[in-house]
């Protein structure tokens, strides 16, 4: 059988490429650092901001807002006001930089800042909020509403549910992802070739499927990416499938991990802000470990595949996530489980909603966020985190460091779900 051409020649072109991408991307940061500066200058700033979220506390609210002018996502809070529900408001704000104390690491990020509240403007309703409504009226419990919202929208889900997911481990599940885009290419694929093809057949059998409704599909799920106000997981997700697709025309190898550094740099290079953004290294880390099982596994049988890299993603991603969470319950073994199911849950759950029976499945999530399980906090060391990260890269090139990664991994998920729960 013939191999697939790599997608770059030897080593040295690579690292060109990878060279040129980092010195466009030191360029967007040194930009990014004059704007920074000029910024926390100011003794205030005005804005408009849009409110995304409102966090009540006994004596203050917190908002997390969005300024476009800005382009700036951060965190205040309003004292001595009534306490008013915040949701599809626009505020008139006066930032104040030069008292915030602001980092510029926290300035790529979400920070917080101090400020007033001048105005307060009612925003009407956009399609995005027609949406949301339509799918809050079929549903009588809160937590079911936000579930459903934040896995089709994106919108921002409260501490109670996220602390129910993280106690099942399904975080990735409800964040939007490159599990969901890849759901939806499947879909719209599925269904607009089936209308392509017998047009296809008649009047353009010369043409491919995979280059005129891939490209439609691609079109569609960009317009699906703005319209969810592009989360850093989607982007880099809609990067790595429009080069994906680039790749599959001209016959290029898809998976390779010179591939997936192309993306890494080139989202970078475009959203330099992705640079310290969690939620981006985590699915690259997802998709990292994707792409050793592949290399690793050589099976065809897409059941099984399946099966691997949703046990295999679950106990390799153990150590990276507990890098930044520490939270760890036995329901959290559901994990793997639960994400073979949702591949069939989602797309079901959409056409539910379309046809307006999207609570069928409403009391079995009630009972799946109520599970009850012991709690307890464990973190890994920095140190160890590093190592296992090198080891990782080690085993892109000796077979034998995959295997140990393998083991490493497998012994820290017995040791934090047997044995720590044992003990406590």
């Amino acid at each position: 059988m013939i191999e697939k051409p790599q997608l770059f020649l030897d080593k040295r072109e690579f690292s060109f490429i990878a060279l040129l991408l980092l010195i466009i991307i030191s360029i967007r940061l040194y930009i990014l650092y004059s704007d920074y500066k000029i910024f926390i200058s100011k003794p205030f700033y005005f804005t408009y901001a849009d409110i995304i979220k409102q966090y009540k506390k006994d004596k203050y609210t917190t908002l997390r807002v969005y300024s476009s002018s800005l382009d700036l996502e951060f965190f205040t809070n309003i004292y001595k006001r009534k306490r008013d529900n915040f949701p599809n408001k626009r505020v008139y704000i006066k930032l104040f930089p030069s008292d915030s104390k602001i980092t510029f690491s926290d300035y790529l990020t979400i920070f917080y800042i101090k400020s007033k509240i001048i105005d307060i403007r009612q925003l009407s309703n956009n399609t995005k909020d027609i949406i949301l409504d339509k799918i809050a009226i079929q549903h009588t419990e809160e937590l079911i509403r936000e579930f459903y919202q934040a896995i089709f929208l994106a919108n921002p889900i409260s501490k109670e549910l996220r602390e129910k997911i993280t106690k099942l481990g399904v975080n990735h599940l409800i964040a939007l992802s490159g599990f969901h885009l890849t759901i939806l290419w499947g879909i719209l694929f599925f269904i607009l070739n089936i209308i392509y093809k017998p047009i296809q057949q008649i009047y353009f059998p010369y043409r491919f499927n995979l280059i005129d409704v891939g490209f439609i599909v691609l079109v569609i799920l960009a317009i699906f990416v703005y319209f969810v106000n592009s989360p850093a997981s989607l982007i880099r997700s809609y990067t790595m499938i429009l080069f994906g697709w680039l790749l599959l025309i001209l016959g290029v190898e898809l998976i390779s991990f010179e591939f997936l550094a192309m993306v890494i740099l080139v989202t970078i290079a475009i959203f330099p802000k992705m640079v310290l953004s969690l939620a981006f290294w985590l699915s690259i880390a997802g998709v990292f470990y994707i792409f050793l099982l592949l290399k690793n596994f050589k099976i065809k049988n897409r059941v099984a595949i399946s099966i691997i890299i949703s046990f295999g993603i679950f106990i390799l991603m153990l150590p990276v996530t507990h890098l930044f969470f520490t939270t760890v319950t036995i329901n959290q073994l559901y994990s793997p489980i639960l994400s073979l199911i949702f591949t069939i849950f989602y797309p079901l759950s959409i056409f539910l909603h379309l046809i307006n029976l999207g609570n069928i499945f409403d009391t079995t999530l009630l009972a799946l966020f109520e599970l009850k399980s012991s709690i307890w906090d464990l973190k890994i060391p920095i140190s160890y985190g590093v190592f296992y990260i090198i080891l990782s890269i080690g085993a892109i090139y000796v077979k034998r460091l995959f295997y140990l990664l393998l083991f490493i991994s497998s012994v820290f998920a017995i040791y934090i779900y047997v044995f720590i729960n044992f003990i406590n």
